[in-house]
């Protein structure tokens, strides 16, 4: 089965848990998150006290810094630390318990055993939610190079490791017209990919799979393969800083909030070139089915990156919240119900859009998340 997931971003320090203790940060982090909006069912909120723990996918460190920030304004007695290591490490923790919930970047799957392992930790079938969609951008660092347009076929040869100078008549002719056409460097290609385990991997590879697999036949993967070669970087962050402050003429993938000054790539959709952003990203969703595991506890999607409608970015990220149905205590059923709901929120969609760039959820998908989390107890 073809997996692609739900929504968000970024990534501070790889080595480094991103803790924040809310009961301190009221109006004391770093970022300016904007609080204004609606902020859910207030008895979620009420008599909340403790450590929540969590943590996986570095895609969404933004968002999750940003979240717990604002969750401090409503229950400000709760220390919720995320620990962004990964989608694999995130899922792996929260079965074996380490985690009372868990960010991925993919939906679980029976392929390696996750879904039952986590339905014996929970003693059910475990929560997944999306909880914001994010574009991967296809980031460059290439000398005399503003803009960029690649075919999903030149992509691939790419990163694939079969095209391997940027002056290279597939490369030229997807820029033709553009100025960007005779400024090609007759360079090598420093094509940098995620060294770890990798949800964001995992998402860009299906893309691949599903739009060019002719050039790239490695299938669907968290981890790299080998075979095709490549600079490898940890993290979504340790991607970016390669890209950006390694030698020049390098591409790589990354969330797009996650950019910064570097240039990200437009991607031929149909018969136009679409650049990342969260309103293109989002898009995808109108066209994409539910996946076959999709059930009354998993609101999971299997992207359509095959669509040829105009304005719609097919490279997403889409991120995930893991939680069980019940808890063995209620303090921690409680924590995590109320943490759900903040970040399903008005409130918590409107600052993780504002401070991680995501797209808002659909109404209609945020109103199924909402139900699925009310039912969390002990």
């Amino acid at each position: 089965m073809k997996r692609t997931s739900f929504r968000n971003i970024a990534a501070p320090a790889i080595a480094t848990i991103a803790v924040f203790s809310l009961a301190a940060c009221g109006g004391g982090n770093d970022s300016e998150a904007d609080v204004s909006g609606d902020a859910g069912d207030t008895s979620a909120y009420e008599g909340l006290s403790g450590k929540l723990v969590g943590g996986g996918a570095s895609s969404q460190t933004s968002a999750q810094d940003a979240w717990m920030a604002g969750f401090s304004t409503v229950a400000g007695d709760v220390t919720v630390t995320y620990d962004p290591q990964g989608s694999g490490a995130g899922r792996e923790n929260f079965i074996s318990g380490g985690y009372k919930f868990a960010g991925s970047d993919a939906y679980l799957t029976d392929e390696e055993g996750e879904l039952s392992a986590a339905t014996e930790t929970c003693g059910a079938a475990p929560i997944e939610i999306p909880n914001y969609v994010s574009p991967i951008a296809i980031i460059f660092n290439v000398d005399g190079v503003d803009d960029l347009q690649l075919s999903p076929e030149t992509l691939a040869g790419i990163m694939a490791g079969k095209i391997t100078k940027w002056n290279d008549p597939k490369i030229v002719a997807d820029n033709e017209g553009t100025p960007t056409a005779d400024a090609l460097p007759n360079a090598d290609i420093r094509a940098v990919h995620r060294s770890d385990e990798s949800g964001t991997t995992e998402n860009f590879t299906d893309y691949l799979d599903a739009v060019a697999g002719k050039e790239w036949t490695a299938g669907v993967v968290e981890t790299w393969p080998k075979k095709f070669g490549g600079e490898g970087a940890k993290g979504t962050d340790g991607v970016v800083k390669s890209v950006t402050d390694g030698e020049k003429n390098a591409i790589g993938y990354a969330d797009a909030s996650q950019a910064g000054d570097l240039g990200q790539a437009k991607i031929k959709v149909g018969d136009s070139f679409v650049a990342p952003s969260a309103e293109a990203a989002a898009k995808i969703l109108e066209v994409s089915p539910e996946a076959e595991s999709a059930s009354d506890t998993a609101l999971v999607y299997d992207l359509d990156h095959e669509t040829s409608e105009a304005g719609t970015y097919p490279i997403v990220l889409t991120s995930y919240l893991l939680a069980c149905q019940q808890y063995d205590d209620e303090q921690t059923a409680k924590q995590v119900k109320g943490y759900l709901t903040y970040i399903l929120s008005d409130q918590g969609q409107n600052i993780g859009s504002e401070e991680a760039g995501s797209a808002p959820l659909a109404d209609d998908i945020r109103k199924q998340a909402q139900e699925i989390v009310a039912t969390i107890g002990s």
